[in-house]
């Protein structure tokens, strides 16, 4: 079986550098076999993917697709901290979806995180979660990720 950063590699993606921290926190802390990875948005080198309210400027299948972004922002951060070999599994995500009124798909949006922790980790990549519509998000941003795994 293949290490993350070959599946990484095969489903056609490679790991960001890390994103800087837009504020007084760290982007990845250890305690004990827990890596938490701060809240991370859809960066793409430095710059927001998109801003906008899901379900108004942008559309639940973009967001899904900004979710997944977000995933693998997070991935580089647990890797420049521990290295992804080290992640026995994922153990919980939250998302944040930027809702516009009426917007009731924060758990498909939030699919795209799932979704791609799954195809890095296998069974490992299987969490609990929690998907939540807020009214704003950093930086006009329509999702942020955060993650919880457990490590060697």
């Amino acid at each position: 079986m293949s290490g993350p950063v070959e599946r990484l590699a095969e489903l056609g993606l490679e790991l960001p550098k890390m994103a800087t921290p837009l504020g007084a926190y760290l982007p990845a802390v250890r305690s004990g076999q827990h890596v938490y990875v701060s809240g991370q948005l859809p960066l793409v080198d430095g710059e927001l993917a998109a801003t906008g309210k899901v379900g108004a400027e942008v559309s639940a299948e973009q967001a899904r697709e900004l979710a997944a972004r977000c995933a693998l922002n997070a991935l580089a951060a647990i890797d420049a901290l521990v290295g992804l070999d080290q992640v026995v599994r994922v153990v919980k995500v939250t998302g944040f979806v930027a809702s516009a009124g009426g917007f009731t798909g924060q758990p498909g949006v939030l699919n795209g995180a799932s979704d791609l922790f799954g195809a890095v980790f296998g069974d490992a990549g299987r969490h609990v979660r929690s998907a939540v519509g807020v009214a704003e998000l950093p930086l006009g941003a329509p999702v942020e990720v955060e993650v919880i795994v457990e490590v060697t």
